[in-house]
């Protein structure tokens, strides 16, 4: 429910997650609402590891639909490190553009927007169809969530989050499995929309993936009550 509501309002939020709207803002020294929403995303990442991505991210929810137009598992691995070639590239800019501007000197939250509102001309209104194109025309070709495993550029905030939050041992929502009752149904693995060999994650006792989303699909679907979403340390 929380996901359709967020599609819904996707035309609002939309320069809010802009990639190119930041660099923009950079370059005239403005602190932009996509910065802080980025610089969000990171810190809850600290304790939500990537949950905004299954309950909250408009993209997501985009890809969740047009799924079942076509549901395909994501087959190769190399389409995940395709969003992690490019994002130091694009911070770098954002960097730059900082420093041309003699820093960032404020805050405006709704940069470019009209009252809030992102797209609110036919020049907004396009590029926001292109983005709703790819991120549609990437599931029905790559598969599940296929802008997600490819270009997204929000997912390796959260993925550096994640790992931090790993090696500081830190407590936050994580799956945990009980490996001794397993059947090896893999009903968990068929009902991930990340494609993850959940089965396989089940059977080495560690539950932790940098592809995964937290939507806990997979616990919900173990007949055996196998896999549960918690929050907590790390065991």
């Amino acid at each position: 429910m929380v996901l359709a509501v967020s599609v819904v309002l996707f035309p609002a939020t939309f320069f809010y997650v802009s990639p190119y709207l930041i660099i923009m803002a950079a370059g005239e020294g403005i602190v932009a609402g996509t910065f802080v929403v980025f610089g969000g995303l990171f810190v809850s990442s600290l304790v939500f590891s990537r949950a905004f991505c299954s309950w909250i991210c408009p993209a997501g929810g985009i890809g969740e639909f047009s799924a079942r137009m076509r549901d395909k598992r994501v087959r190769h691995q190399w389409v995940d490190w395709i969003k992690y070639t490019y994002w130091p590239i694009w911070l770098g800019f954002i960097a730059f553009s900082a420093v041309s501007a003699g820093g960032l000197r404020r805050l405006e939250f709704g940069y470019q927007t009209w009252h809030g509102i992102s797209v609110s001309n036919v020049y907004a209104l396009a590029l926001f169809s292109i983005i709703v194109g790819i991120i549609i025309g990437l599931t029905l070709i790559v598969g599940r969530r296929g802008f997600c495993h490819s270009l997204c550029w929000m997912a390796p905030f959260m993925v550096l989050g994640t790992v931090i939050r790993a090696r500081l041992r830190l407590p936050g929502l994580r799956l945990k499995a009980n490996a001794e009752a397993c059947i090896s149904c893999g009903q968990c693995t068929r009902a991930c929309p990340m494609s993850l060999d959940v089965q396989g994650m089940v059977d080495r006792d560690s539950m932790s993936e940098r592809e995964c989303i937290l939507c806990a699909n997979c616990a919900d679907s173990c007949p055996k009550g196998v896999i549960e979403l918690k929050l907590g340390r790390p065991q």
